[in-house]
C-alpha cells in the first residue's frame, strides 16, 4: 500500500501535490462557487486508507469565508453510489465538528454525504474516499471465448476496403494546419465513419506521428483537434454514430432527442448487435484509414480521449497493438455491470433497476464490452487520469480497469475531480503524448 501511494506522488509531479494540498482543505472546488460551502476534509491528505481503518472528517459550513457556529449538518455514509449504511446529525459548534466513521473491510471507495439548510435554502457536498484502490479488481467476468469473438469482429471488419473519402474544409484550415472532412468504411460497406481530420501544413517528404481521438458519449458536433497539428502531429476526431460532421449542432441535438440519444442500450441483449461492437471495430478502421495516408508513421501512432472517448482509447490499444501510446481519462464502460453484483456501475449504469427485464442476459453480453476485460490485453504504454469525486465513471470502476493494465503505464490523481479534469492537467497528458510520439 505505501509503495502505491509513493509511486502515484511521484508521477503526479510537484505541481499536481501543490494542487491536492489546497484542494485537501476544502474537499471539493467544483462548490467553491456556492454562496454557502459544505466542507469536508478526511484525516488522510491522500484520501486512501487500508482496509478495516476508521475515518475521521472535518466537517465545516462556510458562508463568507466565516465558518457558522452552531449548524446542524445531516450526513450520510455508504458504498460508491450504494446504500448508505450510516446516517446521522452533526452539530458545527464553534466553527467545524469531526466526524468518526468505520472503513471498508474490502477495497473499494466510501462516500460521504452532508448537507445543510442555511436560510431555508439547503445546500450540500460529498466526498469519496478510497480503502487500497489498488486491489480493486471489479465484479465483471471474463467471457471464455472473448479474444475469439473480438478477433473475428475485428478481421471481418478489415476485409471490406476502406474506400476513404477526403474533403478539404478552406474555412476551418490556417496557416499551419489543413483541416479535412473524412469519410471511410467500418465494418460493411456504407457503414461509414466519419472524421475530422488536422494534418500540419508542412508535411511534404515526411512521415508523422499520428493520434486518433475517440468522442466522448453524446450525439453532438465534432470539431477536430488542432492542437496535435500545430505540434506536428496528425489528428483524427471521429465520431461514432456513422453521421457527417459538418451539420449545424441542432441536427445533432435533434437526432439524440429522437432516439439515437439512447444508443448505449441499444441490442445490449444480443452481443453481435450491440451498438458498441460497430463502435469498436470503426476506432480500430480509424487506425487502419490513419495508417493509409502517405505522411504518417505507422510505427508511431497514438489515441487519446475521455470518458466514453477514455473507453474508446484502451480498448482501441487492446484490439489493435499498431497503437504504441495512450492517454485516457476518467474511462466511461467499466465494470458495466457492478450494480447487478451490488457494487458501483460505470457509464451507462445499464443496469441499475432491479426490475429491468432480461438482466443475466444483459450481464452476459456486456462481459464482452467492458473496458476492465480489455484492459488486460493493452500493450501499449499509457498515460492514465482519475478522479475520486467521479460518479458518473466512478472511482470503483476505473480503478479496475486500470489495475487490470500490465502494460507500462503512469497515473494522474487529482483526489478532487469528478467527471472533469483541471486545464493544466489536460495539457500535461497532451505534452506526455506527443513527447512519447516525437521523441
Amino acid at each position: 500500500m505505501k509503495r502505491f501511494l509513493i509511486d502515484m506522488a511521484m508521477m503526479v509531479g510537484a505541481v499536481c501535490l501543490s494542487l491536492f494540498v489546497a484542494q485537501t482543505a476544502t474537499a471539493q472546488m467544483s462548490q467553491s462557487k456556492n454562496y454557502v460551502t459544505v466542507q469536508i476534509s478526511p484525516d488522510s491528505e491522500n484520501w486512501t486508507y487500508e482496509t478495516g481503518d476508521d475515518v475521521e472528517f472535518t466537517i465545516s459550513v462556510v458562508r463568507s469565508s466565516i465558518a457558522l457556529k452552531n449548524v446542524e449538518v445531516s450526513y450520510q455514509w455508504g458504498p460508491e453510489l450504494r446504500q448508505p449504511v450510516e446516517s446521522g446529525t452533526i452539530n458545527t459548534g464553534k466553527g467545524y465538528n469531526t466526524l468518526k466513521l468505520k472503513g471498508m473491510k474490502q477495497p473499494g471507495f466510501m462516500t460521504l454525504r452532508a448537507s445543510v439548510e442555511v436560510d431555508g435554502r439547503r445546500y450540500s457536498n460529498y466526498i469519496n474516499v478510497g480503502f487500497e484502490p489498488e486491489k480493486i479488481t471489479g465484479t465483471v467476468k471474463m467471457p471464455a471465448d472473448f479474444d475469439e469473438f473480438w478477433t473475428k469482429a475485428v478481421s471481418d471488419a478489415q476485409k471490406v476496403p476502406l474506400d476513404p473519402m477526403m474533403t478539404y474544409l478552406p474555412d476551418r484550415s490556417t496557416n499551419t494546419v489543413d483541416y479535412y472532412h473524412v469519410r471511410f468504411n467500418n465494418n460493411r460497406p456504407g457503414i461509414y465513419v466519419y472524421g475530422i481530420l488536422c494534418v500540419p501544413k508542412d508535411r511534404e517528404g515526411k512521415k508523422l506521428a499520428a493520434v486518433m481521438n475517440p468522442p466522448g458519449a453524446g450525439v453532438k458536433t465534432i470539431m477536430g483537434d488542432p492542437a496535435y497539428a500545430e505540434q506536428g502531429v496528425v489528428s483524427l476526431a471521429i465520431g461514432i454514430h456513422g453521421i457527417p460532421l459538418l451539420h449545424e449542432s441542432t441536427i445533432y441535438r435533434n437526432l439524440n432527442n429522437n432516439g439515437l440519444g439512447a444508443y448505449s442500450t441499444s441490442g445490449i441483449d444480443n452481443r453481435d448487435k450491440y451498438y458498441f461492437k460497430h463502435v469498436y471495430t470503426g476506432c480500430v478502421r480509424a487506425i487502419d484509414f490513419l495508417i493509409s495516408l502517405p505522411y504518417v508513421d505507422a510505427e508511431r501512432i497514438g489515441v487519446h480521449g475521455g470518458s466514453q472517448g477514455g473507453a474508446l482509447t484502451i480498448v482501441t490499444a487492446a484490439l489493435d497493438h499498431r497503437v504504441k501510446y495512450i492517454s485516457a481519462n476518467y474511462p466511461a464502460l467499466c465494470d458495466i455491470a457492478g450494480a447487478y453484483y451490488g457494487s458501483a456501475s460505470g457509464w451507462p449504469k445499464i443496469l441499475n433497476d432491479p426490475n429491468e427485464t432480461n438482466r443475466e442476459k444483459k450481464v452476459e453480453v456486456v462481459s464482452y464490452f467492458d473496458v476492465v476485460n480489455f484492459a488486460s490485453r493493452v500493450k501499449a504504454e499509457g498515460f492514465y487520469c482519475l478522479g475520486y469525486n467521479d460518479q458518473t465513471c466512478p472511482p470503483t470502476t476505473t480503478f479496475a480497469a486500470y489495475n487490470n493494465v500490465k502494460a507500462p503505464k503512469q497515473l494522474l490523481l487529482p483526489l478532487d475531480c469528478a467527471h472533469w479534469q483541471y486545464p493544466e492537467h489536460s495539457a500535461q497528458m497532451r505534452t506526455w503524448l506527443i513527447e512519447q510520439l516525437t521523441k
